[in-house]
C-alpha cells in the first residue's frame, strides 16, 4: 500500500495560517512552527497553496516565478528548512503546482507577448479573430460574465485567459513549454517535496475550434473542458515523478462533476495518482444523495489504478459548517464521512475547528472569486488577537475565540479534540484505512456502509435527519459524534462508528 493512500492530507493557505513577523500574512515560518500542533493532531501531509512570486491578483495562483519562493512568506532557504522539520516528525509536503496559466508579469509572458516572432510566442495561446471580427470561440473565463480572449494590440491578436485577464493560459501544445514546465517540478523535487497538488490540470490540452454550448456557458468554460490530448501530457508529468522514486505523488484538480469523468485522468496507473472529486462539495445533506454519490464513486473508481479522494472544504468553496448551518451535530456527522469513507481525506486547516466562513465587509473585499469568507485567519489564542501579532489581512470569523486552537484544546469535547479521536481511529484500524465498501444503503434517512479489510469488519452509521433512529446491529461502538453509549441507537444528526 503506497503512503498516500493511508494519508490524511491537511491544506494549508499559507497567508491564512500562522504570521511569525507581524506584517499581517501568515508565511513559512509560521508554519513550520505548528508543526508539533499538525502532528499531535495526527495529520500526515501537508498541502501548501502557491508560495511562488506572484502580484498576487488571484493570491498566487498567477505564478510569476515557478521556482522561488515570494517575500511574502519568506525565502528558499526557510522553505528547505519547512521541509527539513516536516519530515524529521514524519509529516510529508505537497506544493500547488500551476500548470495551466502563469502570471502575465511572468518572464515568459512578456517574452511571448513582445512580438510574434519571438522564440516563446508559442509558449502562450495566440490566436487571430475570426473572419467577422468576433473572438476566436466562445468560451467564458471564470469569476463573472467575460471572454476568456483579451486583445493584445501591440502584437494583433488575442491571447487565452480561463481566468483572469491577467492570467493567460500556457500552450501545452508547444513542447518546449512542456520541458520547461517540467523542470520546474524537478527543482522543487531536487528540494525534497512529496508532490504537488496540481491546479486545474483538465485544463491543459484544449479544443479552440469547439465553441461551448450556448445554455452551458453560465458555468464558464473551465468545468466543460474535457480533452483527449491532456491524458499526453499527464503522462509526460507522471514520466518526471517517476524519475525520483514510486513515493512522489501528483493530486489533480480535476474540476468535473461526473466521477467517470474524474476517473479517466488516473490513467492505466500511469497519470495522475489521485484526483480530486469535488461533487462531494455541493452534495446535499441527505442519506440518499449521499448513498447515491457514495455508489457512483466506488463504481467510477473501482479499478486498481483508481483510488478515491474526499473533500469537504477548501480554499474556493464556502466551508462545510457553514453550509450546513452551523448545525454543530452535522458537522461532526460530516467529518465523521470524511474520515471513514473509502479514500484520501483532505482537510482543509480549520475545519479540525469546525470553523465557519467569515463575513467579509465590503471594505475589506480583495478576491476576484469571492471566496474571502473561506479563507479567513486560523485563530490561535482566546484573545484578540488570536496570536497574530498584527492585524491579519482578512478579518476573523465572527466568535473568533470559541473557535480558537486554544480553546478548543482545552475542552475534552471540542470539535478538535473529536477530530483528533477520529484521526486516532483511522490510523490504528486498518478497515477505515484500506477496507473496501460493503453494505451501502440509506433508508428513513439513516446513511450506513461497511468497511471490511481481511475480515475485519467496521460500519459507519450517519444518521441526516432531526429524529431518533435505531438501526439493527450487534458490535461494540468505537464513535460516537454525539456521545452516544448505545451501538445503532442514534440521536438526531448523529454518527457512529461500530466494530462489528
Amino acid at each position: 500500500m503506497t503512503w498516500w493512500r493511508d494519508a490524511v492530507v491537511y491544506q494549508i493557505y499559507p497567508r491564512s495560517f500562522r504570521d511569525s513577523d507581524g506584517d499581517g500574512v501568515g508565511d513559512l515560518e509560521g508554519i513550520r512552527r505548528e508543526l508539533d500542533y499538525l502532528v499531535w493532531l495526527g495529520i500526515d501531509t501537508l498541502w501548501l497553496s502557491p508560495i511562488y512570486p506572484s502580484p498576487m491578483k488571484d493570491f498566487g495562483y498567477d505564478v510569476a516565478n515557478y521556482v522561488d519562493v515570494d517575500r511574502l512568506f519568506g525565502s528558499l532557504e526557510q522553505f528547505d528548512s519547512l521541509i527539513r522539520d516536516a519530515h524529521a516528525k514524519g509529516l510529508r509536503i505537497l506544493l500547488d503546482w500551476v500548470p495551466n496559466h502563469s502570471s502575465s508579469e511572468h518572464p515568459w509572458f512578456l517574452e511571448s507577448r513582445s512580438s510574434r516572432t519571438n522564440s516563446r510566442r508559442d509558449w502562450y495561446v495566440w490566436r487571430d479573430a475570426r473572419e467577422d471580427g468576433s473572438m476566436p470561440n466562445n468560451w467564458v473565463r471564470a469569476w463573472g460574465e467575460g471572454s476568456t480572449w483579451t486583445w493584445d494590440g501591440a502584437s494583433g491578436q488575442y491571447y487565452l485567459h480561463c481566468f483572469l485577464d491577467s492570467q493567460p493560459d500556457l500552450n501545452w501544445a508547444n513542447v518546449d513549454l512542456r520541458l520547461a514546465m517540467h523542470d520546474t517540478l524537478r527543482f522543487w523535487l531536487d528540494r525534497g517535496v512529496d508532490g504537488f497538488r496540481m491546479d486545474v490540470v483538465h485544463l491543459l490540452g484544449k479544443d479552440l475550434e469547439v465553441d461551448d454550448p450556448d445554455d452551458l456557458k453560465v458555468l464558464s468554460h473551465v468545468p466543460l473542458n474535457d480533452v483527449p490530448v491532456t491524458h499526453e501530457y499527464l503522462r509526460g508529468i507522471r514520466a518526471v515523478l517517476d524519475e525520483y522514486d514510486n513515493e512522489r505523488v501528483s493530486v489533480g484538480e480535476v474540476y468535473l462533476m461526473d466521477p467517470n469523468r474524474v476517473a479517466t485522468y488516473y490513467g492505466r496507473g500511469d497519470e495522475l495518482h489521485l484526483s480530486f472529486n469535488f461533487a462531494s462539495l455541493y452534495t446535499a445533506w441527505s442519506a440518499d444523495a449521499w448513498r447515491d454519490l457514495i455508489a457512483a464513486t466506488e463504481a467510477a473508481m473501482n479499478p486498481a489504478d483508481a483510488w478515491p479522494t474526499w473533500v469537504m472544504s477548501n480554499h474556493d468553496n464556502v466551508r462545510v459548517a457553514t453550509r450546513l448551518e452551523d448545525d454543530d451535530r452535522r458537522v461532526r456527522a460530516a467529518m465523521t464521512l470524511l474520515l471513514t469513507l473509502r479514500g484520501t481525506p483532505f482537510l482543509y486547516a480549520g475545519e479540525e475547528l469546525g470553523l465557519r466562513d467569515a463575513t467579509i465587509p465590503p471594505d475589506c473585499v480583495v478576491d476576484p472569486g469571492g471566496r474571502d469568507g473561506c479563507r479567513s485567519p486560523l485563530p490561535w489564542d482566546l484573545d484578540e488577537p488570536h496570536g497574530w501579532p498584527a492585524t491579519p489581512w482578512l478579518p476573523f470569523v465572527e466568535d473568533a475565540s470559541r473557535f480558537s486552537v486554544q480553546a478548543q484544546r482545552g475542552e475534552r469535547d471540542s470539535m478538535l479534540h473529536f477530530t483528533k479521536t477520529l484521526l486516532d481511529l483511522r490510523r490504528r484500524d486498518d478497515a477505515l484505512r484500506r477496507g473496501d465498501t460493503e453494505d451501502l444503503m440509506a433508508s428513513d434517512g439513516v446513511l450506513r456502509f461497511i468497511r471490511n479489510h481481511e475480515g475485519r469488519r467496521v460500519m459507519v452509521v450517519v444518521n441526516f435527519s432531526d429524529v431518533h433512529a435505531e438501526v439493527a446491529v450487534k458490535g461494540r461502538l468505537l464513535l460516537s459524534s454525539a456521545g452516544g453509549a448505545r451501538a445503532g441507537r442514534l440521536a438526531p444528526g448523529e454518527a457512529q462508528v461500530i466494530e462489528l
